[in-house]
């Protein structure tokens, strides 16, 4: 048997990092078999789903470089065909139309709360032997229901949380269209697994209270069932629930903030997942190792900090020329002008070692590009009066200076020991003034960089 497994998310916002980790997840169960990953968009919700919103989850997929084998397909291109099956189920009598008004069913939930009862549908127009229903009223489209079972339990071996069981007196009978007709969603997550041959459900732990619904309505069908793994959450750095309030939760904002993808997949890998105490590895080893029974069923906590720890690891390794192009669009937006000196890629790696992303490589490097706005504090310290003129004569120094590191090294010595200075003394206004800032690389390497006539250019500004 092929091994299927699916994406499914609804195009109602933006892919957040939950939906990543289950697009992940069941692309590299896929890739481990030799299997096919389906990319399917659950579009049924026509007032919320957006075209925009399908677009961001396309672009996501892509950024992650999680390839798809088939798709993306359309719950909403599908709806004959649901319409079809749904017929199906009447004509067997898996299904019947119910014509409970929303005052009825607003009333009978009301009396069941008042009386302590979980509130459910009373299966009032389900048919039964010896059941005589109602005359059906003309004033309400009847919605359809299915016809769950009313006793047995539904059982099922989760290969995440293990064996799971609700009894069937628990459901009640799903509705599976609207009274327009239109398909509901737990229905064609039915039809569509079904059809599309899905071996292996995996999905977020929210979902395990539709799976014993859409069992009973695959059997009802007569097809075969999938195997189910259920995800436990993500959690915040602050133990509750992820949401907005945490920040970069849509895939494309960690872009946006500058992390690497291949950073976000090994570190979405590890939420949840381990083996054993790997922490970096390629997407390739991944699917080698990955398996469900590693699969902690207890949720998942983000960690920034040990985000960032993975992403600066992956900067580190990264080639200075497959870091340019992304870098000058960021520092185009910073306001810099990257033009062919300094040297972009001798910048990058003078720098790529020190930061943990690509937002701070940028801006720690925009300075080469356009002239630094200095940190007033920083001035204040380091930039007195005493030492201004040892700048001035090591001015004079570098405008005969070979612009070499070496050599800039060598005059920035030749002043410190004239003057019986320590190095920092001189070096740290020195980065002041060509920086805006006290930190930076050695300032020799700096200087080498910005070229003499910016860097003489820089002193002159600061000492007039």
């Amino acid at each position: 048997m092929i091994v299927r497994t699916r994406f499914a998310p609804s195009p109602t916002g933006f892919l957040h990092i939950g939906g990543a980790r289950t697009a992940l997840f069941s692309w590299a169960f896929a890739k481990k078999h030799k299997g096919d990953f389906i990319l399917r968009i659950e579009d049924t919700d026509v007032a919320r789903s957006t075209p925009e919103a399908v677009q961001a989850i396309l672009d996501g997929m892509h950024w992650l470089g999680l390839d798809y084998d088939e798709g993306p397909f359309y719950q909403m291109q599908r709806m004959d065909r649901y319409k079809e099956v749904i017929q199906k189920m009447l004509d067997e009598g898996n299904a019947y139309y119910c014509y409970c008004s929303r005052e009825e069913l607003d009333a009978l939930r009301e009396n069941q709360m008042q009386q302590g009862v979980k509130p459910r549908y009373d299966g009032r127009w389900r048919p039964e032997t010896g059941k005589v229903l109602p005359q059906p009223p003309q004033d309400v489209s009847p919605v359809i229901r299915f016809r769950n079972p009313q006793s047995g339990n539904v059982v099922w071996n989760d290969l995440v949380k293990g064996e799971i069981s609700i009894a069937n007196q628990e459901l009640d009978d799903l509705i599976i269209a609207r009274g327009d007709g239109t398909p509901t969603y737990n229905f064609c997550v039915v039809v569509d697994d079904w059809e599309m041959g899905i071996t292996q459900v995996i999905r977020g732990d929210d979902h395990v209270n539709n799976t014993p619904r859409q069992i009973n309505m695959l059997m009802a069908l007569g097809a075969t069932i999938p195997q189910y793994a259920h995800l436990s959450m993500i959690l915040g750095d602050d133990g509750q629930k992820l949401s907005k309030r945490h920040g970069a939760v849509s895939v494309m904002q960690y872009h946006e903030d500058g992390y690497l993808p291949e950073a976000v997949l090994n570190y979405l890998a590890r939420l949840g997942w381990s083996h054993g105490d790997d922490e970096i590895f390629s997407m390739q080893q991944f699917c080698e190792w990955f398996d469900l029974d590693h699969i902690t069923p207890s949720a998942a906590q983000f960690n920034t900090e040990k985000l960032n720890w993975i992403n600066a690891h992956y900067i580190k390794q990264a080639s200075a020329e497959s870091l340019a192009a992304d870098i000058t669009q960021r520092l185009v937006k910073l306001g810099a002008n990257v033009s062919e000196q300094p040297n972009l890629l001798a910048v990058i790696n003078l720098y790529k070692e020190r930061v943990s992303t690509l937002n701070e490589l940028a801006t720690n490097i925009a300075y080469f590009y356009q002239k630094p706005v200095m940190d007033a504090a920083a001035a204040e310290k380091h930039l007195t009066n005493d030492i201004k003129p040892v700048i001035a004569a090591l001015a004079e120094l570098l405008k005969a200076a070979d612009w070499q590191a070496e050599s800039i090294h060598h005059a920035i010595n030749e002043v410190v020991t004239q003057r019986q200075l320590k190095f920092p003394k001189v070096a740290m206004p020195l980065r002041v003034m060509l920086t805006g800032i006290a930190q930076s690389p050695s300032i020799d390497q700096v200087m080498a960089l910005l070229g003499k006539d910016e860097v003489l250019a820089r002193i002159e500004q600061v000492l007039k």
